[in-house]
């Protein structure tokens, strides 16, 4: 059994599959993607993943791409390596359902509303920073409509009413948790699954840093709580020591580029 992980510095996406192979206990080759090089967009990377996007997981030479479906993935292909407090995906019908609820509210109603803000407030600058003829000539390597337009509008800037839509539906998000973990321990119940892992690497883990305006730990104090006990545990801490060449400048956030 060989395993490669091709990922980014340890937030977003590249957190959000890293963590389940370190709860997991799995051995893997891990590859870093310098997505300031623009190395997800070079033949070599293109080769493995035709959209240009980390992370990546090669299992014996099984290409699997986009973190939800990766982590399923390793649920599926390695259903004996589980962390002590239990399987990530519960092995009963109803939990496993909860579990793919939450995950489909975080990767469809948080995930590109907490991205939009990174992308405007950090990638921007990077964009920005590249010259006209040189911008051009990377985006032409941009495999995917969608994410070239993404760049684009990060050059020019998103829209005021774009970024309020998005502030706004990241308040819907926060309260809803909130009121959940006010039911269960955790997203799904009372087990740590991979809904707590989705939504902690996309929004949970950095919301104070990404909306400071935002009141967090007054108005949502269960999550606070929540989120200290994922980042206590210790597959999540190495999984957060993991690569990091982002500039000191760029650290608040991250998303897949």
């Amino acid at each position: 059994m060989a395993l490669k992980y091709y990922h980014a510095e340890p937030l977003a996406n590249s957190l959000k599959s890293m963590a389940p192979l370190k709860e997991k206990g799995l051995d893997y080759e891990s590859i870093y993607v310098d997505l300031h090089k623009f190395e997800q967009h070079s033949d070599w990377f293109k080769a493995i993943n035709a959209e240009g996007q980390v992370p990546v997981l090669d299992h014996d030479g099984v290409i699997i791409t986009h973190t939800t479906v990766i982590n399923e993935y390793l649920e599926d292909a390695f259903p004996d390596a589980q962390p002590e407090s239990g399987p990530l995906r519960p092995r009963d019908a109803e939990g496993a359902a909860r579990m793919r609820y939450w995950n489909k509210f975080v990767d469809e109603h948080v995930m590109n509303h907490v991205s939009m803000h990174g992308w405007h407030r950090l990638v921007g600058v990077i964009a920005r920073n590249i010259d006209n003829g040189e911008f051009e000539k990377l985006m032409e390597h941009v495999p995917l409509p969608d994410q070239r337009k993404k760049w684009m509008t990060a050059r020019s800037g998103f829209s005021e009413a774009d970024l309020q839509n998005a502030s706004d539906k990241i308040d819907y998000a926060l309260a809803k948790v909130e009121a959940q973990l006010g039911e269960t321990a955790w997203l799904a119940g009372n087990s740590y699954t991979l809904a707590d892992i989705n939504f902690y690497s996309h929004c949970g883990m950095m919301v104070e840093r990404m909306f400071p305006d935002k009141d967090v730990a007054g108005l949502y104090p269960r999550l606070v709580d929540w989120r200290e006990r994922v980042t206590a545990r210790p597959a999540m801490a190495a999984a957060l020591r993991s690569e990091d060449r982002t500039a000191p400048g760029l650290r608040t956030w991250s998303g897949d580029r």
